[in-house]
């Protein structure tokens, strides 16, 4: 049986190409030193899923995974829900049960070591890179989703961007977009929106109220300028490793909403700032989503439209995903279905609904003669998994059960000391640390509304001998005549129909939008 099994495994990973090693496969409780579970580097932009229940051994799948890519000149990028992710910066604190589980798998080359770290934040007060977005480049739908707004607030805020770049009118952080919304709302802007078909009064203000419900969790502080680069994320070490990019969240979890968008921005700006490479040797990027559950809570269709077009094409930039979250049936069937390298650990079973998640779980996996999928989800220990994982041909390959190969980095938080030398050390700190405020939305529409006003107090030009006021209240007001004067009410008919507000009502009432400037 056990011949059968090394020969099964050895066919489905005996690859000769560069891999990243997950462990090695187990029969029973055993790991079969041999019998070692990888897939092809080329095939880590094939994205992935890494799941299980809370304490299973998910975050040092992601050391493991973030160190190996490292070490083959692959950047990575990691969003630190927890904070311990950090001790890649620092070399682990060896011991017996170390050292113990790397000569169970066969690892005889295990060393502690640290690795090239940048640490990345959203916070003003944070330490590391300051990560920022502009209002612009977040756009309607992504903001939507952090507003938590409907279908027809939605379409509302759509309009103002649309307006926004048909005027010019740059969008940097929130006081330019309230700023906007204001202007639409008010007399002159509502005469200009009916060319867009016009916005409610009362939808706007639910849009403004959100916005300042959004300035009051600090969510201002990564919208504006300077906008970070995502070049930086691509950087190499100057021994040729990947630089590991870690965004601490730990002060945000009562944000998820939040954070996890912020992580799709990263994604779309990718996906629109990379060429296309095709298939390549190696993934120029590997971005590790951690709680990915909470980027799909509550998403309406258009965002899930997004999330799925950019990890459906996102791969032929280079860039693999791989989304952490507590069980597969988290992630939607259709961004599920994109994910070709699955890692998961134990599932517990303590209610019927915790059953059903695990049946699910186990009729995505390869079928194997070698384990009962859905007992070993239930069984699995603490740094033990079920791979599957594609081939260079991108087949799956066999469902095996696997003791993961241990971290060579602290798993632990690094100490403060550690930390703050590492974010003292940035090359690219600099460039972001200071918030910037250029000419945008804001400043141009001020602009606007004190030229308007300038103009409403010029003297009117002299067309002849106006009355007087005073002439205007001693003229005697004529009494109206009996019948109707047809050719007056057919010429005033006609001066309306050529005014502007005819045209506004028409337009109104048809549903006809103009591109008239």
């Amino acid at each position: 049986m056990s011949t059968d099994f090394e020969k099964a495994v050895a066919d489905g990973y005996g690859f000769d190409a560069p891999g990243i090693t997950f462990g090695a496969g187990m029969q029973g409780e055993e790991a079969i030193p041999g019998v070692q579970v990888r897939v092809p580097l080329a095939m880590m932009n094939r994205h992935g899923l890494v799941a299980g229940a809370t304490g299973t051994g998910k975050t040092k799948t992601l050391q493991v995974l973030a160190e190996q890519l490292s070490d083959a000149g692959v950047p990575v990028f990691i969003s630190d829900i927890k904070g311990d992710i950090s001790g890649l910066a620092a070399p682990a604190e060896l011991n017996d049960k170390l050292t113990g589980r790397a000569g169970a798998i066969g690892f005889g080359d295990y060393a502690a070591k640290s690795f090239p770290v940048e640490f990345f934040t959203l916070d003003r007060d944070g330490k590391g890179v300051r990560l920022r977005a502009s209002v612009s480049s977040f756009g309607p739908i992504l903001l939507s989703k952090v507003l938590d707004l409907n279908e027809t607030q939605q379409s509302v805020l759509s309009l103002a961007f649309k307006y926004a770049d048909d005027k010019q009118l740059p969008l940097l952080n929130l006081d330019d977009l309230r700023a906007l919304l204001n202007h639409l709302n008010s007399d002159e802007g509502k005469s200009e929106m009916a060319e867009y078909g016009g916005v409610a009064t009362a939808t706007v203000g639910v849009i403004i109220r959100k916005i300042v419900e959004l300035e009051q969790q600090e969510a201002d502080a990564f919208f504006g300028s300077p906008e970070f680069e995502v070049d930086d994320f691509l950087r190499l070490a100057e021994d040729g490793r990947g630089v590991i990019s870690i965004l601490e969240l730990a002060d945000m979890q009562d944000r998820p909403a939040l954070f996890s968008t912020f992580m799709m921005w990263l994604l779309a700006n990718l996906y629109e700032s990379l060429p296309e490479i095709g298939d390549a040797d190696k993934p120029k990027l590997v971005f590790f989503f951690d709680e990915a559950h909470l980027l799909f809570r509550d998403a309406n269709k258009t965002f899930m439209q997004q999330i799925e077009l950019v990890a459906r094409l996102i791969r032929s930039k280079g860039v693999g995903v791989f989304f952490v979250t507590h069980a597969p049936t988290d992630v939607p069937s259709e961004v599920l279905g994109q994910l070709g390298n699955r890692v998961q650990h134990a599932l517990r079973a303590f209610t019927p609904d915790d059953l059903e998640t695990v049946r699910a779980t186990a009729r995505t996996f390869p079928t194997t003669t070698f384990y009962d999928v859905e007992q070993e989800l239930k069984k699995l220990g603490t740094g033990e998994a079920l791979i599957t994982a594609l081939d260079l041909k991108g087949r799956p390959m066999p469902t095996v059960r696997t003791m993961m190969r241990p971290p060579m980095s602290l798993m632990a938080q690094v100490d403060a000391t550690v930390f703050d030398a590492v974010a003292a050390a940035s090359a690219i700190a600099p460039t972001y640390a200071a918030d910037t405020d250029p000419e945008s939305a804001k400043e141009l529409l001020a602009a606007r509304m004190k030229e308007v006003v300038a103009k409403g107090d010029e003297p009117m030009k002299d067309v002849g001998d106006p009355e007087t006021a005073d002439e205007r209240k001693m003229r005697p007001t004529r009494a109206p005549e009996k019948g109707v004067d047809w050719n007056d009410v057919a010429q005033e008919g006609a001066r309306f129909a050529r005014s502007g507000t005819f045209n506004t009502i028409l337009r109104s009432v048809l549903g006809i939008l103009s591109k008239r400037r």
